[in-house]
């Protein structure tokens, strides 16, 4: 194989110079742009439906967001996700969002995203320090993995179509299969 066969690895600064591309989800891990389809009508109703049920409980000085670029990772070859739903100060730097500005990330399974999610994500957000994460399976019935960050990794519990948390913030958060 030549050298041409594998590509460059970006550096977050050739990442943020890319346009925009509405018809799909991109992501870039350790400096190659991951695609993968949009958000399903399901998916994209239960991360709307967390993030007003979470925008709703905040207290002030917090925000929830969703589906925006969350750079985890800034040395290249650079890693930028976009978490579904992710939950920071308000007073945060809104020129680029950060691992260490996120309170909480939260991300709805998908049918190609479950080994991304409940891995490579679960690295990447440790890693970063991010303290939070919960993972929301909708596959009936619907589970919430709940996990906070400790010494060793993440650690946590599932519950099922309702989760109540006291950390970062006492919360609760229903999802049916509607």
């Amino acid at each position: 194989m030549t050298a041409a066969a594998y590509p460059q690895l970006m550096s977050l600064e050739q990442w943020r110079g890319l346009p925009e591309a509405p018809a799909q989800r991109v992501e870039l891990q350790e400096g190659l742009a991951i695609v993968s389809p949009r958000p399903t009508p399901a998916h994209s109703r239960a991360a709307s439906r967390v993030w007003q049920q979470l925008a709703a409980q905040l207290p002030e000085g917090f925000e929830a967001l969703q589906e925006v670029e969350v750079v985890i990772d800034a040395a290249t070859p650079a890693t930028v996700r976009i978490p579904d739903v992710i939950v920071r100060r308000t007073d945060a730097d809104d020129s680029m969002i950060t691992g260490d500005q996120v309170v909480l990330a939260v991300e709805v399974v998908s049918p190609g995203s479950r080994r991304t999610d409940h891995v490579m994500k679960r690295s990447e957000y440790a890693d970063a320090g991010i303290a939070h994460y919960w993972i929301i399976d909708l596959d009936a019935p619907i589970t919430f993995t709940v996990l906070r960050l400790g010494p060793e990794g993440y650690v946590g519990d599932q519950a099922s179509g309702e989760v109540t948390v006291r950390s970062p913030f006492p919360m609760t958060v229903v999802l049916d299969a509607g």
